[in-house]
Formats: structure tokens, sequence, C-alpha cells
């Protein structure tokens, strides 16, 4: 009697991808790219280097998909692209972009995600080249909508990179300063985080009427 071979199909699949990538990103984070071997991972993860080959292609591949991770866990797409598109004034939306930002900041505190971004920006390697065009370019679109709505600005003149700057680089800087156990970084991690994103908007939403008061009476 002739007999078939049906395999049920792998159902754990996405789960040990997960543990590979948790298990890399943590290692990252402790360690650097340098320092941390596949091995390393499959020993944390408790998995075989064939299962990180297979989801992950390669040493290079795992490590772009840690990265693109850790930045989707700190600013996620489509919690951008909700506040952008939503019908809400755009001030407010300027608002609801700070308290984002902010409080996922608070969360992400001491985390691997932050510290393996941390690492990579000050450190970059060629695949912070990949991260910004998969991760980072698209996210930043959604601010720039958002910036030249309340500046008049079009999306395609230089003057409005330079709003974004003045947008995007306190953000930036609430992360970085979390890694540090300075006095400063300490009394700023201790305030209620509705007082920063407070001060964040009003700061921004004037140096924004500025710049978009310059722009048209220049043009």
């Amino acid at each position: 009697m002739k007999t078939t071979d049906k395999r049920a199909p792998r159902t754990d699949g996405e789960a040990t991808r997960k543990r590979i990538l948790t298990a890399a990103g943590e290692l990252y984070a402790e360690h650097g790219l340098a320092e941390t071997t596949n091995k390393m991972v499959a020993q944390r993860a408790e998995v075989d280097l064939a299962s990180i080959n297979y989801h992950f292609g390669n040493r290079n591949g795992l490590y772009q998909a840690v990265l693109g991770e850790a930045h989707r866990r700190l600013i996620n797409l489509v919690d951008l692209e909700r506040i952008a598109h939503s019908d809400d004034p755009v001030e407010e939306k300027l608002r609801q972009l700070f308290d984002y930002l902010v409080n996922r900041d608070t969360r992400q505190k001491g985390q691997w995600p932050i510290r393996v971004l941390y690492r990579e920006v000050m450190s970059p390697s060629s695949h912070l080249l990949t991260l910004g065009e998969n991760q980072i370019y698209p996210k930043i679109g959604m601010i720039q909508s958002i910036v030249s709505d309340i500046t008049g600005i079009p999306a395609n003149d230089p003057a409005l990179l330079r709003c974004m700057l003045n947008v995007i680089a306190p953000c930036a800087m609430l992360h970085v300063v979390s890694q540090f156990e300075l006095a400063p970084a300490q009394r700023l991690s201790a305030m209620p985080s509705q007082d920063l994103v407070d001060h964040l908007y009003r700061f921004a939403m004037a140096g924004l009427a500025v710049s978009g008061e310059h722009y048209r009476a220049k043009h």
C-alpha cells in the first residue's frame, strides 16, 4: 500500500524568530555587533545556528533585522500615520506627536532596543543606511507633513528641514541622555512626562510660527 508522508506545517516559526531577535538584541546591546557571534545568539535563544540562517540569512541579515525591530519598538510607523492622518487640527497633531515620543522614550528606557540604536548611532556602520531607508525616512515623512502644515513651508523646501531639526532634535536628545546616569539626565527623567510634552510643544510652536512668517515674508 502506498503511503504519503504529510508533515504538519511548523507553527512555532514566528515564535522562534522573535526569540532569536530578542536574544540578539540583548547581546548587541550588551556587547556590540563586533563582539557578538551568531553562536552566542543561538545559545541564548536556545536554537541551533541553522535556525538563525533560516530566518535571517546571515549575520548581517540578523543585525539589520534587530535594528529594524528596535526602531519599530521605539517609533512605530503605524502610530505616526495614525497621528498624521487624523482629522484633528494640525496643532493637536504636533502635541500628540510629542506625547507619543516622550512617553515612548519612558517605556523604552534601559531596554535593549534603545541601547542597540544608541550603539549604532554613536558608532555607525553601513547598516545605518539600510535602517534609514527602511525605517527612519518613512517616519520622518510623517513628521514632515505635520510640520509643513503648521508652517506653510512646502515639504521639498530646504527651509522645512531646518524646522524639522528643531522638532526632532529635542526628542532625540531625550533618548540619548537617558543612557547616562548624570544628574541633569536624572532630573529630566524625574519630571512628569506631561510637563515635558507641554514644554516641547510650546517651544516648537513658537519657533515654527516665526519660521513660517519668515518664509512667507521672503516668498
